[in-house]
This record gives C-alpha cells, structure tokens and sequence, in this order.
C-alpha cells in the first residue's frame, strides 16, 4: 500500500554524515584510514570529561537530570546569564529542529544563506516553512541582503557564524547593523559551533543580545574543540522566554547523563581547549601552505577546517582520496572541505591529494 507523504518531506534528502572510518576500512581492506571530513577534534576528548564518565557508568540504570541542572549552572556561570537562559540539545542541531517546530506554521519563512549548514533548510521545510535562501558575498554571509530579504512572514534568521563549509565569519560591526535593522520580534539564531576556535578579536559577541533580553539564540556545542561528538551535546542561550515554549517540546530525556558529566567536565578543562586551539593552529597553517603549494587556494577560516577548490569534479576527487585511505568531505561541484587533523594526518592528506592530482 502507497504510503501518504506531506510533499515537504517528500522533497528532503536524508543528511548524508562524513563516511565513518571502519566502514571504508571494510570496503577497500585498508589497515590506515585518515578521517578528516566531519571537523571533530583529532586531540579527542578532554582527559576530565573521560574521568567523568568512568564516575558515572554506574548509575546508567537510572533516567538522566531531565532539566540538565549542573550543566546548565556551570554554563549560566560561564555566559553571566541565569540558568533560566538555558537549554539543552541531543547537539545543537536537535534546537535547530525545535526552533522550526515551535515558531514556524505553514508557509511562515526563514531566512539563511545559500551555502551553509543544510540542517536550516531541512528543518524548516520539515516544519512545512518555507526557506528563504539569500547568496553568500565572497564566501561570507551577507547581512544586509539578508536583512533585506525579511517579509511579514519571516520568523526566523539563521546565521551560522563561522560559516560551515566556508569558515568565514561575520563582524561584531556586521551583526550591531543587522541587529538594528531586523524587526524586535524577529528571533535570529546564531549558529557558533566553532565559537571556541576563532582567532580573530572582532567576533561578536552575541550572548550580550541575550543579556539585553532581545530575541536572539546563541547555539554552541560540545562537538567540536571539546571532542564530544559521540556524546551529542549541544545548547542554547537565549532568553526565559523562548527556552520555556522550546521546552514544551524538547524531549524530557534529550540530553543522557553521559553527555552531561563529559560536558561539565569538559567545559572547566581549559588547558585541553588551549592545547586543542594551539594544534588547530599549526595544523591550518601546514595544510594552508601544503594546499597553496599544490596551486589550490583554500579560503581563510576561523575554524578547524578549509574550504578549498579543487580546480575539477570534486566527487572524483573525493572519491580517490578514499582510495588512499583519506576521507574528506565533498560538499558541491569543484569544492571540498578538510578537517585540520594531527601534524602527521595533515601530511598523509597533502601527499595523497598530490597523488590524486597528478
């Protein structure tokens, strides 16, 4: 019998994650596999969040803190904000999912840009709203074409700053014109999964929005610098408001107690984020160097990844990476994206895209 689909979903294509490491291992026999395509952490965890775990395995029997207590006060303490301005997330992306749900009806709009990260799109058309996609400007959100293309039906702008695949970011002076140019009951979301890595002085700081009490949610994440991807753990900043109707749908066991030990942990390891930053560092700059040796011209990033053209079919490309054991992510067309990895994955990368290239 037919199933019945809402044409929304219908129109999706399933979220397709960077190939996993056993899985190519099988496939090709491959004893080494190089893993640089989903921008985790290649330091791994924090050594606290590890201890935190062993601490607590062995209560797994029982239901996690549904209202995540201890994270959300160590993360009040941390943003000056009350545990009130807190919400958790199976990752940042399941608040993306909840956002969608509980501020869009039929046909409302959001506004994002064109070339970033696909779960905005895919959560709003879930929700049955309707995206309004705005171009990038040399590779870079463009704030102002954004702001212009707010309706009587946008509710939601997504920012994801930086951006992801292209790691740019966006200024402090960009995000204050945007601020004071959108509608105050307009809710904009900025997406700062790489928050932690970003070097560069005039990143705004978009918690102040919060404090101010406008409509502005602030995603970040443990996936990232702090190396708990496995554990899916992300959260929001925003105000009291909008975290009691997200609350009304958030699943009351999202956030396991795993992943809440590892991530309070994690968050008080400072010396393993500044360990973390400082390898990003070098590794950037050694495949940066290795790519513009190769002729290739990556774009500058504030992240723990490069977007780079590859000059041909980046599928084919991709693919003959996988062949060398090396697996990086094909976004579109020309473009692939590499995650920063250890000195030596960052060497193994350069020498087999030479290869490839050849």
């Amino acid at each position: 019998m037919a199933l019945s689909i809402h044409p929304d979903i219908q129109s999706l294509t399933p979220y397709v994650p960077g190939k996993p490491i056993e899985e190519l291992q099988r496939e090709l026999g491959l004893q080494r596999v190089i893993k640089l395509a989903s921008n985790e952490n290649p330091m791994g965890p924090s050594p606290k969040a590890l201890r935190a775990l062993s601490e607590v395995t062995q209560s797994l029997h029982r239901y996690p803190d549904g209202g995540g207590y201890r994270l959300r006060q160590a993360l009040a303490e941390r943003w000056k904000v009350s545990i009130e301005h807190l919400i958790l997330g199976n990752g940042s992306d399941e608040l993306l999912g909840l956002l969608a749900r509980a501020f869009l009806a039929p046909g409302d709009e959001a506004v994002m840009a064109d070339h970033t990260f696909i779960i905005y799109k895919m959560e709003v058309t879930a929700a049955h709203g309707r995206p309004v996609v705005v171009p990038l400007k040399d590779w870079t959100h463009d704030l102002d074409a954004m702001a212009r293309a707010i309706t009587p039906r946008t509710r939601l702008l997504f920012v994801c700053n930086p951006n992801n695949p292209t790691g740019t970011m966006v200024s402090a002076d960009d995000v204050t014109n945007l601020m004071a140019s959108v509608p105050r009951d307009l809710i904009v979301v900025f997406d700062e999964a790489y928050y932690e890595y970003v070097r560069e002085p005039r990143f705004p700081d978009t918690v102040s929005y919060v404090r101010e009490g406008r409509n502005v949610v602030v995603l970040r994440t443990f996936s990232k610098i702090f190396g708990l991807a496995g554990l899916r753990i992300g959260y929001g900043i925003t105000t009291p408001e909008i975290t009691s109707i997200l609350n009304r749908i958030r699943p009351p066991f999202n956030a396991n107690s795993l992943a809440q030990h590892a991530a309070v942990a994690a968050l008080g390891d400072e010396d393993h984020v500044a360990r973390s930053r400082a390898v990003n560092a070098q590794g950037m700059e050694q495949v940066s160097k290795g790519l513009k040796a190769l002729g290739l011209i990556p774009i500058p990033s504030q992240t723990n990844f490069l977007y780079f053209d590859v000059g041909r079919d980046g599928r084919q490309v991709f693919e003959a990476l996988l062949q060398e054991g090396i697996i990086v992510r094909h976004i579109e067309g020309t473009m692939l994206r590499v995650t920063i990895g250890l000195a030596d994955e960052n060497a193994a990368f350069l020498e087999a895209l030479k290869r490839v290239l050849a």
